[in-house]
Parts: C-alpha cells; structure tokens; sequence
C-alpha cells in the first residue's frame, strides 16, 4: 500500500475535531469528502477510528491510543515538508502562554519572569491555578508548561530541573520557639499550620520526626505556602516555606532550620513532547530556566 501523508493531517483533523463536519471545515474540504477520506483511514488502520453516539461521535479505543502519536507525528511532518521557518522575531510575537504553577512560584519568580518576557511585549503570560499534577491540559494543549514536582503520572512529559530547594520553618520574630535551641521536641510541640493541596496531614518532616517518637501538633491545615504564611503570621502558629520564598517574607517574621533531615525539593519544568520544537516554546523554557538559575541564590 503506498502511505499517503494527507492521510495523517486528515487523522489528526478528526482526532481534533471529533466529527466529520469539524474535520473538513478545519481541512477547508466538502464534508463528502471528509466523509471518503475516513474511509479510507478506517481501510488503513483496520478500525472504525470514530463511531456514532447519539448524535455526536466518538473515538474508539484504539484512535485514543492513536490521539497523542498522530497530532505528534503530523506536526513532525509539517515541519520536515513545510519552508524553513524564520527566526524567531520576538518584537513581533504574538502568543498567550500558560504555565501552571502553585501560589509560592508565581509570588515570587513571576515577577522576575514578566520583566524578562518584556522583550516579547505581544507576549501574554498567563498563570493557571494548581489544583493537581493531571497530565491532560498538557496534551490538549490548554497549559504549555508546568512548575512543580514532577511525579510518575507525568512521565511522558518533557521534565528539565530548575532548582533544588529545602524546606525551613518560620514563625513571628518573638515567638518562643526562637529564643532557645529548637530541637526537634522543642519544634513538634508548637502548634503549627500545614500545607497540602490535597488536604493530607503528614509529609516527608511527619516521617523525619515519627523515626524519633515524636508527633508535630498541627492546628490547620491549608493549600498554600502563602495562606500558612499569612495564618502564622496573624495567630502565632509555625509554618513550613521552601526556602526559595524567604524572600518575600513579610516584616516581623523570621525563618529558622528544621531541626531533622528532610528531602531536598526538586522543582522542573514540564511540557508536552509535541511542544519540543516548537521556537516560541523553546524561548519559553530558556526564559524560565535563565530566571530560576539567576535566582540561585534564593532558591
């Protein structure tokens, strides 16, 4: 069988799209024609590839393990076919980005990160909330990149390290705590604030301080570095920050080691395998990359 390429476009189009009418409008195609051409992928592939549902349609088993392969694969094929792109313009750029990255991130580096963008200034970043570590904004393309601590569920990511990072505990400068030798019972009997996006009450410092037969005494638990800071900053209870946010501590509070050993933090940067090549993209992540190892000596 001779491969016809246009197959492919025609593929990702209905992956895309989920329907025949979608597809060929996308295509700038005749629906009849739409319509011929998924038979031809159905001969192809040995799969129906999208079947009816009611009134709409809907991917197989198979065209959804196909999705990612497909979108990767035709994009490949533009690029390999297309003219040799120019370089990137970045005074005339046009493009919306969206990172995704917890409260304590875009608190402290966004700044740092809108100032270098501004070489770009069609350039619109937008940061998106981090309720979780899902993996699907990233293969639909709704969030190009993501801040965080990578995980197995993002493995088929592109994962390059930004930093490393501790945690150390802060409280109000006059907090007894601080007048003393804080050890680790000493710590663990001060009433505390925790932080958990997904409302969890022990992590790796509970585990450091379970090996000693000692239990922290937690008041709160909330979803936000910045939200545990405020808290402590207005009630007198410990907290938990990465090291990398003391620099924006407020006035009156003051940070301090953790008394035990805890794992280092390990914070990259994530994006889709399709978005490797793409230019704008590539500055992106250069940018990114560049504002995090300057601020070394924060992090």
């Amino acid at each position: 069988m001779t491969l016809d390429l246009n197959l492919l476009t025609a593929l990702d189009a209905l992956l895309t799209e989920g329907s025949v009418t979608g597809a060929a409008r996308r295509l700038r195609l005749s629906q009849s024609a739409m319509s011929r051409t998924l038979a031809r992928l159905r001969e192809a592939t040995g799969d129906p590839l999208l079947v009816q549902a009611g009134r709409r349609m809907v991917p197989t088993p198979h065209a959804e393990s196909l999705r990612d392969r497909v979108r990767a694969a035709a994009e490949e094929a533009h690029r390999l076919l297309g003219p040799q792109q120019a370089a990137l313009d970045l005074a005339k750029l046009t493009r919306v980005f969206s990172i995704r990255a917890n409260d304590a991130f875009v608190e402290v580096t966004a700044p740092r990160l809108i100032a270098a963008a501004s070489v770009a200034p069609g350039v619109l970043l937008r940061f998106a909330p981090k309720p979780d570590k899902e993996v699907a904004p990233l293969r639909d393309g709704s969030i190009d990149l993501d801040i965080g601590v990578p995980d197995e569920s993002q493995m088929e990511l592109r994962i390059q390290t930004l930093y490393r990072d501790r945690f150390v505990g802060v409280a109000r400068a006059d907090h007894p705590l601080l007048r003393g030798p804080i050890t680790p019972e000493a710590f663990a009997a001060c009433r505390q604030v925790s932080v958990s996006r997904r409302g969890r009450s022990t992590g790796p410092l509970d585990h450091a301080l379970a090996a000693l037969g000692i239990e922290r005494s937690i008041a709160a638990i909330v979803p936000s570095f910045p939200a545990a800071l405020a808290i402590a900053r207005e009630t007198g209870l410990v907290t938990l920050l990465p090291q990398g946010f003391l620099s924006v501590l407020p006035e009156g509070m003051a940070s301090f080691p953790l008394p035990v050993e805890t794992p280092e933090i390990v914070i990259s940067q994530l994006w889709h395998p399709r978005l490797d090549a793409d230019p704008a993209h590539r500055w992106l992540r250069g940018l990114v990359l560049s504002v995090c190892r300057d601020a070394g000596g924060n992090n």
